[in-house]
């Protein structure tokens, strides 16, 4: 795939300090102005000043000029209006009102993780000593980004906007809400669901394994425990571990692990999936607020207002 992962996101609110204050806390290392660097994605985040929590901007990450020739050509095909710079491709999707930019990058360099020895019936793999996961005392600290999820005021063409336009593959959808997209070997790196006004809902942080999903949550709502929104759980779409977190502006955050990897196409077949079991395999039922934010009303009024 000529696309290879999300680059940065820029996320708008009304309370930078507050916000970034807590993505620190999140497990974010601070690289001045308010941006934020993973462990194995360079610079992912950075935050500013909007009037109602959004999106601003969403970088994805391509191989060549090739690459970025196909995209404008693709997108004007669409009908999208198109910057075409010698680095890069910017356009705008109407229906999220996020910017996406399409950029030279070098593809993701990550360490691998030694998968912790576990105990199962019939299998010893550790003897004599306490769990590795009990053990960790360090901070957690998010390896990269790993998908973002927004609400678009016209699905379908959002859809054909990264899909049509950009390149992104479809790894599975919710018939007439949501397609779950791939720009990399991720199951998904961009959900974009129906929704009555174009908003972020949840920019999610892949961690090493499930217990360091249990100590970031855990670190955070010790801290704040008004922070806690959905988990512990597994998803049954994607199939990876989470926990669900919000910021002070009301964006939600994830900490993930065991994500779904597609290396082989062909290997794949998208599904369709309907209700609760698509949500989730287990875990605590998703609050209501999960499934609608509390602020949907006041970001609607927000989007109506001049400026």
């Amino acid at each position: 795939m000529a696309l290879h992962r999300l680059t940065q996101i820029v996320m708008g609110v009304p309370d930078v300090a507050a916000t970034a204050a807590y993505y620190e806390d999140f497990g974010l290392t601070p690289t001045g102005g308010h941006a934020f660097a993973t462990a194995d994605g360079g610079e992912q985040l950075r935050v500013v000043h909007s009037e109602r929590r959004r999106l601003l901007r969403l970088g994805v990450g391509a191989d060549d000029p090739d690459d970025l020739d196909r995209v404008a050509s693709s997108l004007a095909a669409l009908d999208v209006a198109v910057e075409r710079t010698a680095t890069g491709v910017r356009a705008f999707d109407p229906g999220s009102e996020v910017t996406v930019e399409i950029g030279i990058a070098p593809r993701y360099e990550q360490p691998p993780t030694p998968a912790p020895p576990y105990n199962t019936p019939g299998v010893n793999a550790r003897v004599g000593e306490r769990a590795p996961g009990i053990l960790r005392d360090h901070p957690v600290r998010p390896r990269k980004l790993g998908h973002v999820v927004l609400g678009s005021t016209d699905q379908a063409f959002s859809q054909r906007f990264f899909t049509d336009g950009i390149g992104f593959k479809v790894s599975d959808t919710v018939p007439g809400l949501a397609a779950f997209l791939r720009c990399s070997t991720d199951h998904h790196n961009v959900l974009v669901q129906q929704a009555p006004v174009a908003f972020l809902h949840h920019t999610s942080w892949q961690v090493d394994d499930v217990d360091e999903v249990g100590r970031g949550a855990t670190a955070m709502l010790e801290k704040d425990p008004s922070r806690h929104v959905w988990g512990l759980g597994r998803h049954h779409v994607g199939s990876n571990f989470f926990w669900y977190l919000r910021d002070p502006a009301g964006n939600f955050s994830e900490y993930y692990s065991d994500l779904d990897c597609i290396v082989d196409d062909a290997l794949w077949t998208p599904q369709v999936w309907e209700g609760a079991r698509g949500l989730f395999r287990w875990g605590p039922p998703p609050p209501p607020s999960f499934l609608a934010p509390e602020d949907l009303a006041e970001l609607m009024t927000g989007a109506h207002q001049p400026g």
